[in-house]
Parts: C-alpha cells; structure tokens; sequence
C-alpha cells in the first residue's frame, strides 16, 4: 500500500500533471495574452488616426461647419466662404477649434477604431483570421459609432461652438476651456453632451462606412495587384465619402442643434424639431447645406487617417513576431 500524499488539500504535487496537460494550459494562456494585446492594438494605432485626421481635414471641417450653421446670406458658396474667412479672419481661422480635435480624435479614433476591432474579433468568435462578410463589418461599424457617441458629443460640441466664432462680435469664448466651463454653468454638465441623440444616430451610419470598406478593399485585392496600403488608402477614402453621402443631413441638425444659443426655449429642442427647422427654411437642400467641403475632405482625410491605422497595426503586429 503506497503511503498517502503529504501535500495540503487542493494542491498537485509536482509531477502529478501530466505534461500535455500543462503545455496546453501554457498554450491557452499564451493565446489569451496574445488575444488581449491585439484588443489594445486597435485602441493604440487610433492615435494615429485621430492625429492624422485632425492635421488633414480641420480646414475643411471649419468649412463645413460655418456652411451648415450660418444663415443664407452670409456664405453663397464655398469659395465665398473661403475666401470670406482669409479676408476677414487670415489663415489661422481654418484652424479654430483645432484644439479638441488635435486631443479629441486621437482620443475618439482610440476609442471609435479599437472598439471597431473589438466588436469584430467578437463577431470573429475570437479568432481574427475569420473573415466577415461586409454586412457583419458593418454591425460592428454600428457598435463602434454608438461606444464613441459618448465620448465624442461633447468633443465635437466645443468644436463646433469654436468653429462659428467669426469676429469679435460673434465672440463669446476664449477658448475649449472656456467654451465647456461656460456650457456647464448655463446648463449644468449635461451640457456638454447636447446633441447627443443626433450623434448617436449620425454615427451609427457607421455600417453604412465598414460596411462599403469591406466591399471596396475586397474588390480591389481581387482585381488590382495594388499593395495593401494603397488599398487602404483608396477604399477608406471612397467608403468615408459613402458614409458622409448617407450621413450628411443627420450632420446639419446635429451641428444646428449644438451651436444654437443656450436659452431656456432653444429654437431646437429635439433632433425632430432641428429636421423640421432645416426643412421648412431651406427644403431638401438645406440637408445637404456644406456638403461641398465635407465632401472633398473625406476621400484624402480618412484616407490618411485609416492607412496610418493600418500601418500602426501592422508594425504592432510586427513588434510582436
């Protein structure tokens, strides 16, 4: 009769575990750790992004905002408001509110394309080398705009607040401090967050955006001996300009209702009512108010932006090897 083992209840002498067992709990652990490093690889090359984004496409973003907010007599048309903001204001206006965005999309392109490869290595039921069809990059395109909802209105608020500062006369903020504390003051912290139901309906047309990106790289590997940059580069930039076709009026009533003055009856107090506004002022044109300068900035911005990601998570990927 062997004698009885002396080590405590619950614990495995050494030895006792066959060695199979333990290479394949050493494998397990390894391939978690792995799987947790590429869910932080999306958030980290976000930086990337975001910073890429901002340096391209703030001047055309200004543009864009002042087009959608101003009344009709201000701006005739794009050149008109070009030109009207160098004359009166210089250079350096087609960079007000660059401050939230230079630390906001780096921030929100961390959350917006980390949550991306998240929700799809979710779909991919862990495993990344699954292949998702476009309509399922698109839900996780839809999950990713909700998340970065949150964390962008109140970016995007201050921005667009800065952004129709014209003169000294129009002027009623030193700057993103100013503007949020401001805001807080005169409507408590929620505040900052107005606008938030038309952002979260704004970027769930993220699926409309994944979804072509998919459809557009696929197509070109298939039919272009092109390197995996360039497709990047062209896909991003025709799925952002997709996006932005489909999108863009829900963008006029969301940027209306956050730059409209704070009283205690705003002229839009629902994303409905700001529809309603935009509508009876300006008929279906006014959906499309300022298209021009978000049209021509979203191919070569997000195309900058998305290959930058691309490369950032393939070095990544390379660091781990």
């Amino acid at each position: 009769m062997s004698a009885p083992s002396s080590a405590p209840l619950g614990v495995v002498e050494p030895g006792s575990v066959p060695s199979a067992v333990v290479a394949a709990t050493k494998d397990k652990l390894s391939a978690n750790d792995k799987t947790n490093q590429k869910n932080v690889h999306g958030f980290i090359a976000g930086v990337f992004s975001g910073v890429t984004k901002m340096a391209v496409g703030h001047p055309f973003d200004t543009m864009k905002v002042r087009m959608q907010t101003a009344g009709n007599n201000r701006f005739h048309g794009l050149w008109h408001c070009v030109t009207e903001t160098l004359k009166k204001e210089g250079p350096r206006a087609f960079y007000k509110g660059a401050t939230p965005p230079l630390i906001g999309w780096a921030f929100m392109d961390s959350v917006m394309l980390g949550s991306l490869s998240y929700y799809k290595l979710i779909l991919q039921g862990g495993d990344p080398n699954v292949k998702l069809t476009p309509f399922w990059c698109g839900i996780a395109g839809i999950g990713a705009g909700v998340t970065v909802s949150f964390v962008a209105t109140p970016i995007e608020h201050v921005k667009a607040r800065l952004q129709v500062q014209y003169d000294a006369k129009t002027k009623i903020y030193a700057g993103p401090i100013d503007c949020a504390r401001q805001l807080v003051r005169n409507n408590g912290i929620t505040g900052l967050w107005k606008g938030l139901v038309g952002t979260l309906w704004f970027r769930s047309s993220f699926f409309v955006w994944w979804g072509s990106y998919e459809i557009y790289s696929t197509e070109m590997r298939k039919r272009t001996n092109m390197s995996e940059a360039a497709i990047n580069f062209w896909a991003a930039g025709m799925a952002a300009q997709s996006f932005w076709f489909f999108a863009f009026p829900c963008d006029v009533v969301k940027n209306k209702i956050m730059t409209q003055p704070d009283v205690k009856n705003p002229p839009f107090p629902t994303l409905i009512s700001g529809f309603k506004h935009v509508y009876r002022t300006d008929g279906l044109r006014g959906f499309y108010r300022g298209f021009l300068p978000c049209f021509l900035r979203a191919f070569p911005t997000n195309a900058c932006a998305l290959t930058s990601f691309e490369l950032a998570m393939r070095w990544l990927r390379k660091m781990e090897e």
